[in-house]
């Protein structure tokens, strides 16, 4: 009896199951009862802070996106019913530092996945990562799943690509794949290289009355340095939604009877001023006093105004976001606060 029960759990893989999205989808899904796998890079250790109260639930194997064999090998020891593709150089910035690496990862290391699903388990339900960056110099505000790419950096060009690998093998091969075009989304566990985790935390430290922070920035410099964090383009502005909100518009996708591609969204834009003014003004701050705009940090290029058109997702799979702007950044700066002491 408890062998079948086990054989009728639902199987996910999760590629990059140990960054944000990745890490709130396996919560996700073991409270749903799936069995979760996940791919993790070879590295000297094996603790993994966002998963780490879960890690013993989980099937870790590892796996790189630059190595077919890897790849197939993973998709084969899981079996999946259901595949989410969230590894990826997700950073535009750094995409124009790292253009080729970025190229085989987002773009090529996602067709891999795909491959290695169309042949292995070709029945199973695929989820591919798009992104909003592919809207890059918008066509239309706001856009909607009609609305046409116009990629502005590297890494939006490699994310169009798995979009429409992802679209092709849907098209030719009759796979269930569904591209989920997911604007900003953050949470305490976004990586420190973002601007809303390092203004964040750059306003938790002011309120504990750290002056120079030890965790560094992008340039390997401490990200709280001297009572200043270092930003980029102040009016640059962002459709900002938390990541648990969005890991669960993928899953619904998946349980839809047919294959579809859907923007998620808040519908709403903020500037990195405002940003800086929610965050500080938390803990009771004036944000002029405590951010410095630094050249190296604007992109050669902007994009936007990027705003989600989310209609078909709250109409077709009944989603919507919980977390609100100011409710977010209030809870990134208090788990950087925690963190801190």
């Amino acid at each position: 009896m408890i062998s079948d029960m086990v054989k009728k759990r639902k199987a996910a893989l999760i590629t990059g199951i140990t960054g944000q999205d990745g890490s709130y989808l396996a919560e996700l899904l073991l409270k749903k009862g799936y069995q979760v796998s996940g791919t993790v890079r070879k590295t000297s250790h094996f603790l993994y802070p966002n998963i780490g109260y879960i890690q013993h639930r989980l099937r870790l194997f590892q796996a790189d996106l630059l190595d077919p064999v890897s790849v197939r090998e993973v998709v084969q020891e899981a079996m999946p019913d259901e595949i989410y593709n969230f590894a990826s150089q997700s950073v535009p910035r750094e995409s124009f530092r790292q253009p080729f690496h970025t190229a085989e990862i987002t773009a090529l290391g996602a067709h891999r996945v795909i491959d290695a699903a169309w042949d292995i388990v070709p029945k199973s339900r695929f989820y591919q990562a798009s992104s909003s960056e592919m809207f890059g110099w918008v066509k239309e505000i706001p856009q909607n799943e009609d609305t046409p790419f116009n990629p502005a950096n590297p890494y939006a060009a490699t994310k169009v690509y798995a979009h429409n690998i992802a679209r092709i093998y849907r098209e030719s091969y009759g796979m269930f794949i569904c591209c989920g075009i997911l604007f900003n989304h953050e949470s305490p566990r976004r990586a420190v290289s973002f601007v809303t985790q390092k203004v964040t935390y750059a306003a938790a430290c002011a309120k504990l009355g750290i002056r120079t922070s030890e965790y560094l920035n992008e340039e390997g410099e401490p990200i709280f340095k001297d009572n200043l964090v270092a930003v980029g383009n102040l009016e640059a502005k962002r459709d900002w939604g938390f990541a648990g909100d969005f890991v669960e518009a993928a899953w619904l996708m998946l349980q839809q009877r047919k294959a579809d591609d859907y923007i998620i969204g808040t519908g709403e834009t903020h500037s990195v001023r405002e940003l800086c003014k929610t965050a500080f003004s938390y803990v009771g701050k004036d944000w002029k006093k405590y951010v410095n705009v630094d050249k190296r940090f604007i992109r050669p290029t902007e994009t936007g105004p990027l705003v989600a058109d989310a209609r078909k997702a709250k109409r077709v799979l009944g989603w919507k976001p919980r977390v609100n702007f100011e409710k977010l950044i209030k809870m990134m700066v208090d788990a950087n606060i925690a963190r801190l002491k």
